[in-house]
């Protein structure tokens, strides 16, 4: 009989169980974003005041403050792309590609802010405002509103703000298709973001 008293809450349960949820399963696979321009293994860059490069993360909407791919599916109505998720948020992983496309095609040094006490010089921030798919027109999409800021020894010299966009075709609403796109878009602005800063 104790056993049997023991044992009933156990078979209460297991329907229960069944039944439970701890969110939705993840993707088989995680992606990220590879910068199409890379540094060279041991080259050095000397840090001097006013010479260096600061690069922010960018703020984002609320649709991108997660690691999931927006869908603008019309002017008011937005989804997430089923099976993709960043390893990353996405504004970090953008962040990375333009630290290191200015690195590569500039003869700045890129700190992190975390780094910004080591010397002055030219900030970079803003806000990635889209990044992910538009349905309507097929494209991956990514717009950067980047605010550039230079100075010396903790001293501005007046700041500017510029609208980088990128659209890129994809031929499937699928991650195997949206992913490189919106790479490519990355890539894409931030060449053009460290050509502004040359």
């Amino acid at each position: 009989m104790r056993l049997l008293r023991l044992a009933l809450p156990v078979i209460a349960a297991l329907p229960l169980a069944a039944c439970l949820s701890f969110g939705e399963s993840p993707p088989d696979s995680l992606s990220t974003l590879t910068p199409t321009s890379a540094v060279p293994a041991g080259q050095a860059r000397a840090a001097r005041d006013g010479q260096t490069v600061i690069v922010a993360v960018p703020t984002v909407p609320q649709e991108l403050s997660t690691p999931r791919i927006p869908v603008q599916s019309g002017a008011t109505a937005i989804a997430y792309l089923k099976d993709a998720q960043w390893v990353d948020a996405p504004n970090r992983l953008f962040r990375d590609v333009l630290a290191e496309t200015i690195q590569s095609r500039t003869a700045h040094a890129v700190l992190d802010p975390r780094q910004a006490a080591i010397a002055g010089g030219i900030r970079l921030g803003g806000k990635l405002t889209q990044f992910g798919l538009d349905s309507a027109s097929r494209t991956a999409v990514a717009v950067y509103d980047a605010t550039l800021v230079r100075g010396k020894d903790g001293a501005s010299t007046g700041g500017e703000v510029r609208r980088f966009e990128a659209r890129v075709p994809v031929t499937a609403e699928t991650p195997q298709a949206v992913v490189p796109a919106l790479n490519q878009a990355a890539n894409q602005i931030a060449v053009d973001v460290a050509d502004w800063i040359r």
